[in-house]
C-alpha cells in the first residue's frame, strides 16, 4: 500500500468536538445509521436504538384558520358564523367544524400563541419548515431533511422523509438546504409510488442482484478519492429504492380494509393520511402529508365548511390509530401550516394572512397531552400570553424526538451550526 493510498483524506476529520459530546449526550440519531453513526459507543449505541422515534406531519398550505378550529371566538365581531363547541377537556372550547377532534383534545397539545415574522407563502413556508433559524449565510434544510440527517433511516432501511402530496411526485433535493441532496424527500405524488418501482419479469433476482453489486464496486472505485458528497446522493437513492421495492404492498389500495377508507375519508387527505399511517407502521423515519387550498382570502367560511370535516375526519383517524396501535410513545405527530388568518373579516367574506397570533397541534411522543399553551386577545387580533416562534417549536419538537436542541449541531463542512434558533429555547409546558 503506498504511503498516499494510506495518509487520512481531510475531510474524513470534519466534526467537531462539541458534535461528538451532542450527540451522545443528546441522543443524536438512531445507532450506526443517521448523525454520529458509527462514533456512538456500544452502550451508548444500544441505549438509542431503544428510542426510535418518528415525525408525522400533517401540513395545511396556505394558512388555516384558528377562529374557524382551535382557537373560535363566537359573539365578537370577528368571530365568524360557526359556534363553539366543548371539548373533551374541560372549559377548552373548539370550532363546530371538528366534532370529532373535540373529543381528542386531551390527547392533543394546542399552541393558541404562535407569533411569527412573515405574512407570505413564498417566504414564509421555508421560514416555518426551516425553523426560521438565524441568518448564518447558509439556507437550512426543512424539518423533515433535517430528522433524517440527525436520525436517519430506521431500522427497516426506508427512505427516512417521504412526503405524500396531491400532485406531482419524485425525489425533492431542494428541501435539504447545505445538508445536500442526500437528505431529500421521496415524494408520492398524489400518493402514488414512484414510477417502475416494481423489478421488469425480463430480469431475473439473480440478475438484478449482479447488477446491483457491480453498480455499488463502481461506486466505491468512484468515490475512493473523492469527498463523499460527489457520490453519497447518488448512491443512496440507489439503496433506497432497493429497499423500498420489497415494500410495494405499501401502495397496494385493495389491501385496505374498507372501515379504514370509511373512518379516513374518500378523499384526497383522508387517502394520503391512511398512507402515511402504512408508512409510519412500515418505519419511515418521516412522514409529511399535505392539504392544498388553504388560502381563503375570499369566501372564507364556505371553504371553511367544505375542508374543515376532512382534516376533523383524516387527523381524528390518525390519532386512534396511532395510540390503538401503541405507537403514540414513539410517533411525534403534528399539524400546522405557514400562519393564521386575520380576525378581520375582508370584503371577500375572506380572511388574509395573519402571523400575528395562530394557532397549531402536536401530540405524541415526547407531548404532554391535553395542554392549551397562550390565550390571544378576546377578538383575536393579536397574543395575549407569552408569543411562541417557530424556533421555539423546534427546541420543543427535538427535544420530544430525544435530541438536545443547546448540544447538538449540523456540519456544514467544518463550520458546526445550530440545528435550532439560539436565542429560543423549548416551551417546557409541552414536553411530558
Amino acid at each position: 500500500m503506498s504511503l498516499e493510498t494510506r495518509r487520512c483524506r481531510p475531510w474524513e476529520h470534519e466534526i467537531s468536538r462539541r458534535r461528538m459530546l451532542g450527540g451522545m449526550a443528546g441522543a443524536a440519531g438512531a445507532a450506526g445509521l443517521g448523525g454520529l453513526g458509527g462514533l456512538l459507543q456500544p452502550a451508548v449505541a444500544e441505549e438509542l436504538a431503544k428510542n426510535d422515534r418518528q415525525v408525522l406531519l400533517v401540513w395545511l398550505d396556505g394558512g388555516m384558520s384558528q377562529l374557524e378550529s382551535w382557537d373560535p371566538k363566537p359573539d365578537t365581531p370577528f368571530g365568524g358564523p360557526f359556534r363553539a363547541i366543548q371539548s373533551s377537556l374541560p372549559g377548552v372550547p373548539v370550532s363546530e367544524l371538528m366534532p370529532r377532534l373535540s373529543q381528542k383534545m386531551h390527547e392533543l397539545a394546542i399552541v393558541r400563541s404562535m407569533k411569527t415574522e412573515d405574512a407570505n407563502h413564498s417566504s414564509g413556508v421555508p421560514k416555518i419548515l426551516r425553523g426560521h433559524p438565524k441568518n448564518r449565510g447558509v439556507t437550512y434544510p426543512f424539518f423533515g431533511s433535517a430528522v433524517a440527517k440527525l436520525m436517519g433511516p430506521t431500522e427497516s432501511g426506508l427512505p427516512p422523509y417521504m412526503w405524500v402530496k396531491p400532485g406531482n411526485g419524485g425525489f425533492i433535493s431542494k428541501h435539504t438546504g447545505f445538508l445536500g441532496a442526500k437528505y431529500g424527500a421521496l415524494a408520492l405524488g398524489d400518493g402514488k409510488p414512484p414510477d417502475n418501482l416494481v423489478r421488469p419479469d425480463s430480469i431475473s433476482g439473480a440478475e438484478d442482484a449482479a447488477r446491483q453489486e457491480l453498480r455499488q464496486k463502481f461506486n466505491r472505485r468512484y468515490a475512493d478519492r473523492r469527498r463523499p458528497a460527489f457520490n453519497e446522493a447518488n448512491a443512496y437513492v440507489y439503496d433506497v429504492a432497493q429497499t423500498l421495492m420489497k415494500h410495494v404492498d405499501l401502495f397496494d389500495e385493495s389491501s385496505l380494509a374498507e372501515k379504514d377508507r370509511r373512518r379516513y375519508g374518500d378523499h384526497d387527505l383522508g387517502r394520503h393520511a391512511l398512507l402515511a399511517r402504512r408508512l409510519i407502521e412500515a418505519g419511515v423515519r418521516f412522514v409529511q402529508v399535505t392539504s392544498y387550498g388553504w388560502d381563503t382570502h375570499g369566501d372564507n367560511f364556505n371553504a371553511h365548511a367544505s375542508r374543515m370535516p376532512k382534516v376533523d375526519q383524516a387527523f381524528s383517524a390518525l390519532l386512534e390509530d396511532i395510540d390503538e396501535r401503541g405507537l403514540s410513545d414513539r410517533v411525534l405527530v403534528i399539524m400546522m401550516a405557514e400562519f393564521g388568518r386575520t380576525p378581520r373579516i375582508n370584503g371577500s367574506v375572506g380572511r388574509d394572512h395573519w402571523p400575528d397570533a395562530w394557532s397549531m397541534a402536536m401530540a405524541g411522543c415526547g407531548i404532554k397531552p391535553g395542554v392549551v399553551v397562550g390565550e390571544t386577545l378576546p377578538d383575536g387580533t393579536d397574543v395575549k400570553t407569552e408569543p411562541y416562534d417557530i424556533g421555539h417549536m423546534f427546541h420543543t419538537w427535538y427535544t420530544a424526538l430525544g435530541l438536545d436542541s443547546k448540544i447538538v449541531e449540523f456540519m456544514n463542512g467544518t463550520q458546526p451550526l445550530p440545528i435550532a434558533h439560539d436565542d429560543m429555547a423549548k416551551v417546557e409546558e409541552l414536553l411530558a
